[in-house]
């Protein structure tokens, strides 16, 4: 009779092992569905895994095909906090960049979306550099050159 059971206990995890497998199949599908994405193609129409020997999740660069039009959120510190208490969510804007009070200043981002404006009051001094941070949605491109305009420029703003 021993023998017996056991070999009903063993059918019988086997079959809880089948479920459990058959519930974690299940789950990963639905996370595979449910994460960004979606396994759905890209921008570039490649698919989620990407080329063959690029693994999955790794970073792209901003100007690779269809990626440089994708819009994104990009915080921009503008050096006059009095200007930016003038904007408001949903306002265009045109983005300026000058390297000294006498050179001409040049347009970074034109005809933008203001995403996030401060509270009044909230300006931060950063290694000398004073001003409030704003968000506004642009293009991935057009982020890089504000970042790359802050490095080097203060950022003024001008009302569409």
């Amino acid at each position: 009779m021993r023998a017996g059971r056991g070999a009903r206990r063993r059918r019988g995890a086997g079959g809880r092992r089948r479920v459990l497998a058959a519930a974690l199949a299940v789950s990963a599908a639905g996370l595979a569905v449910a994460a960004p994405g979606g396994g759905a193609a890209d921008d570039d129409g490649r698919g989620g895994s990407g080329s063959p020997g690029e693994r999955q999740g790794a970073e792209r660069s901003v100007t690779e095909q269809g990626a440089q039009t994708a819009p994104v959120s990009a915080p921009v510190r503008i050096a006059d906090p009095a200007t930016v208490r003038l904007l408001h969510p949903g306002d265009r804007i045109d983005v300026l960049a000058s390297t000294s009070k006498s050179a001409s200043a040049r347009v970074v981002a034109a005809n933008v979306r203001v995403a996030h404006v401060p509270k009044y009051g909230d300006t931060v001094s950063v290694g000398g550099a004073e001003g409030a941070l704003i968000v506004v949605v642009v293009p991935r491109r057009t982020a890089a050159a504000l970042a790359g305009a802050a490095a080097k420029s203060r950022l003024a703003v001008t009302l569409c």
